[in-house]
């Protein structure tokens, strides 16, 4: 059987050797195995832009996929080192700080959970400040050559969840929300989903007035001007054409976002 697609994401960047170093140490145990790099620039040390990226870009992979995540500043403290099943059977490997949570609930919820208590899974260095490279690598490594989960670890019954993403609200009858996520593109990516929006409506971002929403594609305004749109992840957001909607409506993650019917 060939071996699951493995998803990286970190805060590691590019301009050091870090990525490297990680890849070679789940390759040295799997050489065969197939990476594909969701990111390595979430920003440094931001658990929550790392489980919101996360949380976007699982359900895309095949069924049975493995992720190793790791954006950890709790790295040498007490904070467990975990590896995860989902019900939809996936299996996410890393820092047990509420990094995996929501990609696990957006694929089914929690099957089986260990603790990385196994030395025989890490690699032959080890550092108490880049476990991603010596417990976390080679234990995906591992997993991807057919080692069961159960084999890694004292079992858990559930994962640490220090914080969740705001659900949205309803106020006079309006949902209110607020951005999660502000994309490359400076496109503000809100936790309001599509399916909660009314056919037609208006948005309500500070001093802003967006109308004729939800707008088909970016280009449905004239340049400069904002716009509204459900984006790839299902969730409203907002942009402006060819331009940042964050710098341009001075906007960024936790800003209000409230819809007016029409």
């Amino acid at each position: 059987m060939p071996s699951p697609l493995i998803s990286l994401l970190t805060d590691f960047g590019l301009t050091d050797t870090y990525v490297g170093q990680l890849k070679a140490a789940l390759l040295r145990v799997c050489p065969g195995a197939v990476l594909v790099d969701l990111t390595h620039e979430v920003p440094a040390q931001d658990v929550k832009a790392g489980a919101f990226l996360l949380w976007s870009a699982v359900e895309a992979f095949p069924v049975g996929s493995l992720h190793l995540a790791v954006v950890d500043p709790g790295v040498g403290s007490t904070r467990r080192a975990v590896a995860a099943r989902a019900r939809r059977g996936d299996v996410l490997v890393g820092p047990d700080n509420g990094l995996l949570v929501p990609a696990l609930e957006q694929l089914g919820g929690l099957d089986a959970a260990v603790e990385l208590s196994a030395p025989e899974y890490w690699g032959p260095r080890q550092s108490r400040t880049f476990q991603g490279r010596d417990v976390f690598a080679p234990v995906v490594g591992h997993l991807a050559a057919g080692v069961p989960l159960e084999r890694l670890g004292r079992a858990l019954r559930a994962l640490e969840r220090p914080f969740s993403f705001p659900p949205p609200r309803e106020e006079n009858g309006c949902p209110v929300g607020e951005v999660l996520h502000v994309d490359t593109y400076g496109n503000l990516i809100t936790n309001l989903p599509g399916a909660l929006l009314p056919a037609r409506f208006r948005v309500h971002l500070g001093s802003t007035v967006i109308e004729d929403a939800p707008h088909a594609h970016y280009q449905a305004v004239a340049s400069g001007q904002p716009l509204s749109l459900v984006g790839s992840a299902g969730l409203l957001e907002v942009s402006v054409r060819d331009g940042s909607a964050a710098e341009v409506l001075g906007a960024g993650r936790g800003a209000r976002v409230r819809i007016e019917p029409c």
